[in-house]
């Protein structure tokens, strides 16, 4: 069954290791009226698509034909962890940045504790 749009951004979302807030925020929105795209409890069109994907760093398709099937092959049919197969280098480079991010957080977290 294919996943619809508001599940897609979900799960970008937390790949990219954002808040409902933060994203809220940037749209504009309430996060209540957030979560109710995610849980496509309200439609969204192609104008929404686009300013999400703007907050994501992404271009608006790759929301669309996101498929977290060809990120991730987390378990065989025996539920045993597996590696990676075929991750995409957008998601690589994705994961590279996101930790230098957070170190970098770390770093000026470390600093502001020590004032």
């Amino acid at each position: 069954m294919a996943k619809k749009i508001g599940e897609k951004i979900r799960q970008i979302r937390e790949l990219k290791g954002m808040s409902q807030e933060y994203v809220a925020s940037e749209l504009g929105v309430s996060q209540k009226a957030y979560s109710k795209m995610e849980t496509s409890q309200t439609k969204i069109d192609w104008d929404k698509i686009t300013s999400v994907a703007k907050i994501f760093s992404i271009d608006a398709l790759d929301i669309v034909s996101f498929d977290d099937n060809l990120v991730f092959n987390n378990y065989s049919r025996a539920g045993k962890a597996q590696t990676f197969n075929n991750m995409p280098n957008d998601f690589i480079d994705m994961y590279e940045k996101r930790i230098e991010e957070l170190k970098e957080e770390v770093i000026f977290l470390r600093s502001q504790l020590m004032r």
